[in-house]
């Protein structure tokens, strides 16, 4: 008798926790994967295009010198003309960025001797955005006439990428609701629903590796930039439910 009523109060306090706990675990109203029907992943490239409305160009100084001192203030003076003539073509300051400044030591070599130095150099470069592109080659041409010699470029880009990224991933949908209509269709099915979205990539239209353009400042041609088209994509994983 006393062993039964040992264990009747043992469970009466054993119940209350167990319920609690019970009540804690956590609960679903639907699985992860739907008890019926069949999943398919399609991955899609939407597409659109735009012309590119900036221009993003490097330009810079290079000076050489007995010493230091005079490597410098050579490149600074340069410098100075170049962002002069900047100003005056009408670019915002905002549009330009010092991208580096530099002062290196230039050496001698010769066999069995220790390097000598024999002057230096001394490099100063700004990164300048154009907002009209066709008037970026004209702008080049001044920096040039004003001791920019060092300049690579252009990077051509859209401004405002936002719109055309929407039409994109617009055009990425429609291309893989049709794959899934042709895959359904295959395997005698039809598309229920989209159960997944994930955007797994995009390109707004940036080129590639920027050219390198050297030009003599006695150059009689005008420097020509021609903006073409940028293809602007997204690319989706679609996963559809097909009954």
């Amino acid at each position: 008798m006393k062993t039964a009523s040992f264990l009747t109060a043992l469970a009466a306090v054993a119940l209350p926790g167990a319920a609690a706990i019970a009540q804690s675990a956590p609960t679903t109203v639907e699985p992860m994967v739907p008890a019926a029907g069949t999943l398919l992943d399609v991955t899609a490239e939407g597409r659109t295009t735009r012309i590119p409305d900036l221009a993003t160009i490097r330009a810079g100084v290079v000076s050489q010198s007995p010493t230091a001192a005079a490597a410098l203030t050579d490149n600074a003076q340069r410098m100075a003309k170049v962002l002069a003539a900047l100003k005056r073509a009408g670019v915002a300051p905002r549009d330009i960025a010092t991208s580096s400044v530099q002062l290196s030591p230039q050496y001698r070599y010769a066999d069995n001797q220790p390097p000598v130095i024999t002057g230096y150099q001394a490099t100063n470069t700004v990164s300048i955005r154009f907002r009209d592109v066709a008037k970026s080659g004209t702008i080049l041409d001044a920096l040039v006439a004003e001791g920019a010699n060092q300049i690579d470029g252009p990077n051509l880009s859209i401004d405002q990428p936002d719109a055309a990224l929407d039409e994109a991933r617009t055009n990425a949908i429609a291309q893989a609701k049709r794959r899934a209509d042709l895959y359904a269709k295959a395997a005698g099915l039809r598309v229920s629903r989209i159960v997944s979205i994930t955007e797994s990539g995009q390109d707004t239209g940036g080129s590639p590796q920027p050219m390198m353009m050297m030009r003599a400042s006695m150059a009689k041609d005008s420097t020509q930039i021609a903006p073409g088209e940028k293809d602007v994509t997204v690319t989706l994983s679609v996963r559809f439910l097909l009954n």
